[in-house]
């Protein structure tokens, strides 16, 4: 693990000033000898990506033999992408806004791959520098590693996967039309889109991402894939490598995927949902995990007991980050598996953290917990390093769970689940930006600069709908992420 001041472009590691000559010649070295290798496999172009506030994937592309120069001296950017909107209109804050200043984008070489599904082409996500070398403030990737590298200091990593969910029209214009008719669940969906689903199966693989499992979900036309977890931020990467081989592939098979998470004002929405397990490293055992095996709920030790006390208590404020859409809140809405309320439960899919067991048997290396009430407009690095954030304020304060709670919240009375003390998550994109800026362990750990962006970009959502209907914000929202 990096120290918390460091971060990693390339495999080097790199300190608050680190690209100085020797660093950007060792990088235009090595991105020549790769560019030489994709050359000859076919590949024409890079796509660097980065994912901004509004948890939009947005590129810089470059030719193949282009490479070596914009990984020693970056290829420039403004840094008003971070204040767009969805609809691509711009707000400014505090820190971020204008037509001035620039940015360098480099590309991470040692994410970077071949993609399957769009021949010819590479991937490479992307660290955000100063043209002075420094890494940009807000550039979530080197805000994830800091988080990583705090909870590294206190002997701890955390494996980190994202399930994505998406549905699949076959509808002319930008209307939805589900493009499977069967059932939920069913395995008449999978017939009736087994190539397209064999496909990118394949496509993934040849990425180089380990799918667990794919299957048909509950909305019409949805699917969701799980891949293995990861370091997270190796997680949040795949996570958008994966939504950008879904978008390609069922571009190529004639159709179109959305992430949103409202893709129809009265159907279930999509969801990205999180696990998270704490892990220590035990000369006698190797790494252990502390999501098992201990003597707290559920065989959890006291850390990871702590770990996830501390996100279940900031997840009002995280929503900001991890559901932060207007359209967010078409989704988050109790008895819909969307984790509504603000509580946790072994195996409970209405309580916002679930905790997972895994298999007599396994529990050693499958427990772990999983957040639901998150979806795909989030920026994966960004909401990634809030989590870790929060987790470790959990650890440092030794806090504790409440008690389980093994049914529908929906169902208890406001005098149980006041008694019980399960509160109700934000109904409203305005009620968790107001959570966030109150949040001073958040503050801390992303910074003012990204604070401030990140509420800028949410009022100005707000703004943007104000008085739309579901069906229009729904509408305005359903191709954007």
């Amino acid at each position: 693990m990096e120290p918390t001041s460091q971060t990693t472009l390339g495999g080097q590691d790199f300190g608050a000033r680190a690209l100085d000559g020797r660093v950007r010649a060792r990088l235009g070295a090595r991105a020549a000898e790769m560019a030489r290798r994709l050359a000859g496999d076919g590949i024409v172009a890079v796509a660097l990506t980065w994912v901004d506030v509004s948890g939009i994937t947005r590129t810089k592309t470059v030719p193949v033999d282009r490479l070596e120069h914009a990984a020693a001296w970056g290829v420039g950017m403004s840094p008003v992408f971070d204040v767009f909107l969805l609809d691509d209109s711009i707000v400014s804050g505090r820190h971020i806004g204008g037509p001035a200043g620039d940015l360098r984008l480099h590309p991470d070489l040692d994410r970077l791959v071949p993609m399957a599904a769009l021949p010819g082409w590479a991937h490479a996500p992307a660290l955000r520098y100063a043209q002075d070398g420094t890494v940009h403030p807000l550039d979530a990737r080197a805000l994830l590693r800091r988080e990583m590298g705090r909870l590294a200091e206190r002997g701890w990593t955390v494996k980190a996967a994202f399930e994505i969910e998406w549905a699949v029209s076959d509808g002319e214009g930008d209307e939805f039309s589900p493009a499977c008719k069967g059932p939920a669940y069913g395995m008449t969906r999978v017939t009736e889109l087994a190539g397209y689903l064999r496909d990118l199966l394949k496509a993934l693989k040849a990425t180089g991402v380990t799918v667990v499992q794919l299957h048909p979900e509950y909305a019409a036309g949805q699917y969701e894939v799980s891949v293995a977890a990861e370091d997270p931020a190796g997680a949040a990467d795949t996570a958008v490598l994966v939504r950008e081989t879904i978008r390609a592939m069922t571009t190529a098979h004639g159709m179109a995927a959305s992430f949103s998470p409202k893709v129809e004002a009265d159907s279930v929405g999509n969801g990205a949902h999180v696990h998270l397990s704490l892990w220590r490293e035990n000369a006698e055992d190797g790494a252990v995990n502390a999501m098992a095996g201990g003597p707290g709920p559920y065989g959890m030790t006291g850390a990871g007991e702590s770990f996830a006390a501390g996100i279940l208590h900031r997840l009002p404020a995280l929503l900001a980050v991890g559901a932060p859409s207007v359209a967010s809140y078409l989704r988050l809405i109790p008895s819909h598996w969307a984790g509504a309320f603000a509580c946790w439960g072994l195996e409970n899919r209405e309580a916002a953290l679930r905790f997972v067991t895994g298999a007599e048997g396994e529990r050693a290396t499958a427990a772990n917990l999983e957040v639901k009430c998150l979806d795909a407009a989030a920026n994966p690095h960004l909401l990634l390093a809030a989590l870790l954030a929060a987790g470790r304020d959990g650890l440092s304060d030794d806090r504790r769970l409440p008690q389980p709670v093994e049914v529908d919240p929906a169902g208890l009375s406001e005098e149980e689940r006041a008694a019980r003390g399960i509160a109700p998550l934000p109904s409203s994109l305005a009620e968790a930006v107001a959570a966030f800026e109150a949040d001073g362990v958040l503050r801390e750990a992303l910074g003012e600069a990204v604070t401030d962006t990140v509420s800028a970009v949410r009022r100005g959502e707000i703004a943007l709908l104000d008085g739309a209907t579901p069906q229009q914000v729904a509408a305005a929202t359903r191709w954007r992420h």
